[in-house]
């Protein structure tokens, strides 16, 4: 990936982090009961897993994989110094916000199961097409 790519990459992750941050205003989704940010959490899971395959179906196979770890990196690495500065320190959650704020935490680890789930899953449906 080029530098331009990187940078685009990190950008998007931001404005992603700053519209969430904002949609989860006033108490950044503390307002909602466990069971509707489960809900929630879950249901994210569609949108997130639609685009990623969308995104990595048309990257050519032998960069794929590499593209959906770099993705997972800016998705989960950055966000989760931002939520630790705002959590953490704004909201002075400390590193307890990691267990208060779940549902953000769970994001720092989906990424880098479902990006490299999807590359494969495209590789495979490529191949697929590919053989009939």
């Amino acid at each position: 990936m080029t530098k331009r790519h990187h940078w685009r990459l990190w950008l998007l992750a931001t404005a992603v982090w700053l519209g969430f941050l904002l949609a989860g205003l006033p108490d950044y989704y503390q307002q909602y009961s466990p069971q509707f940010m489960l809900v929630f959490v879950l249901l994210l899971l569609l949108p997130i897993s639609g685009v990623l395959y969308a995104v990595l179906k048309r990257t050519p196979q032998r960069h794929r994989m590499r593209l959906a770890l770099w993705i997972a990196f800016y998705f989960t690495v950055p966000l989760a110094v931002y939520d630790s500065v705002y959590c953490g320190v704004v909201l002075g959650r400390g590193m307890g916000f990691l267990f208060e704020y779940w549902y953000l935490t769970v994001y720092y680890i989906i990424p880098w199961l479902l990006a490299p789930a999807m590359a494969s899953l495209a590789d495979r449906r490529e191949v697929a097409r590919s053989e009939a």
